[in-house]
């Protein structure tokens, strides 16, 4: 559990690490602009945040509950929102859920165990000043630019892991640990997706003008992160599609072996049926069979069988069946 305060003033860093108890004197401020992180948050950091700042009671429920599906919800002055920042750790993603509310003078961030690493954000509020007087809607933009660049290192990494499963596939003949590999994948992806996608109608709502927190001059930079959204959905369909290929062309492959197994057995089957019926031929007990008591009968039956077999040898064989 940690807290951290920021306050702006005028497009400027004022004062870090005061009490959260100052934040609502601060909010009555026309100029001051506040940021409150909450990380891992108890009961008693979710009813501080009410006390400030009057959130509802459903949102500040949601802060506490974990796994929600990313969102925004409009509260009147404020709106309360929900994204899902993305790490790949050990070939494993890793959901890192930021709830967001924000008004014309505050950001508050709620981030939920395993919690996403801000110290990023709060470099680029520090660097780029100039839109600070913007209020909540900017400090938002940053925060959430952040986040959507970071789905692309997510994925190039599980690109790679896509690439290498290809390659495994045509190489192994028909591995089956190939076939687990890809399935983990799809899981991998799917989960990706159900994080991500659900942005894209977030940030929809936002960059046309539904939210009065994007202000005309913020308005080109959501559009900005909703296009990277949307380059990101289009990424997962293809690692999808990708992954599916890779999945038919590894089912193609252990066709074709059972194929071949399958070619090679029946041959083997032939090459022995023919020796076996002359044998079960001249195996039953009839008296009147003229070879029975010929002296060359025995050598016959079985250069006959010998000469079968190896005729049918040579024809699978050049058919390229053994």
């Amino acid at each position: 559990m940690a807290i951290t305060c920021r306050l702006y003033r005028e497009g400027q860093l004022k004062e870090t690490g005061f009490d959260p108890d100052l934040v609502s004197e601060f909010l009555k401020e026309p100029e001051s602009l506040v940021w409150v992180d909450v990380e891992s948050p108890s009961p008693q950091d979710i009813a501080m945040l009410g006390e400030e700042f009057g959130f509802h009671e459903l949102a500040l429920e949601d802060c506490l509950h974990p796994h929600q599906r990313p969102k925004i919800e409009s509260y009147g002055s404020y709106f309360f929102l929900v994204a899902y920042g993305v790490t790949l750790r050990d070939g494993e993603l890793v959901g890192h859920e930021v709830g967001a509310f924000v008004g014309k003078g505050y950001l508050v961030t709620v981030r939920k165990a395993p919690a996403i690493d801000l110290r990023p954000v709060v470099e680029r509020w520090d660097i780029h000043q100039h839109l600070l007087k913007e209020g909540g809607g900017y400090l938002l933009y940053i925060l959430l630019d952040e986040i959507v660049d970071g789905y692309f290192s997510t994925l190039d990494s599980l690109e790679d892991l896509s690439e290498e499963v290809e390659e495994h596939v045509l190489d192994s003949d028909g591995d089956p640990m190939a076939q687990n590999q890809i399935f983990r994948l799809k899981k991998q992806v799917l989960l990706f997706r159900r994080w991500v996608s659900p942005l894209r109608d977030v940030l929809d709502v936002m960059q046309r003008k539904v939210v009065n927190v994007v202000t005309p001059e913020l308005e080109p930079y959501y559009r900005d992160v909703y296009d990277h959204v949307l380059r990101v959905t289009d990424f997962v369909d293809t690692l999808r599609e990708i992954l599916s290929t890779a999945l038919d062309a590894h089912l193609t492959v252990v066709s074709n072996r059972l194929n071949e197994v399958m070619k090679r057995l029946t041959s083997w089957a032939a090459i022995i049926l023919v020796p076996t019926l002359i044998a079960g031929i001249y195996g039953m007990n009839f008296v009147h069979m003229p070879e029975l008591d010929w002296l060359f009968g025995y050598p016959f039956a079985l250069g006959l069988m010998a000469l079968s077999a190896g005729a049918l040898y040579v024809t699978f064989k050049k058919r390229d069946w053994l």
